[in-house]
């Protein structure tokens, strides 16, 4: 338990910050979910537009630290080239 003024403040802080940065990573997963339930569904269409809404979101969770830089990045890159696997015609 914390004993002096600062540890405590500091405990407020560290609340408030969590939950912030759950907000977040809740905000995160939903745009990302929503992207792979459109994939899932094979709409081309939809799927673009998922992932124009979730990319930014993502960006903006490693810029704030809820999400490693590279994570993020690595996400973008996959979900862009399943929504680009999708929306190509299919070529054999």
């Amino acid at each position: 338990m914390a004993n002096t003024t600062s540890a405590k403040k500091a405990t407020r802080k560290i609340a408030r910050r969590t939950d912030v940065n759950k907000a977040r990573r809740s905000r995160v997963r939903t745009f990302v979910r929503q992207v792979e339930e459109a994939l899932a569904a094979g709409d081309a269409a939809k799927a673009k537009e998922a992932f124009l809404a979730a990319q930014p979101e993502l960006a903006r969770a490693a810029s704030k630290g809820v999400v490693h830089a590279n994570t993020a990045s690595r996400k973008i890159s996959r979900l862009a080239a399943r929504v680009k696997a999708l929306s190509a015609p299919a070529t054999a």
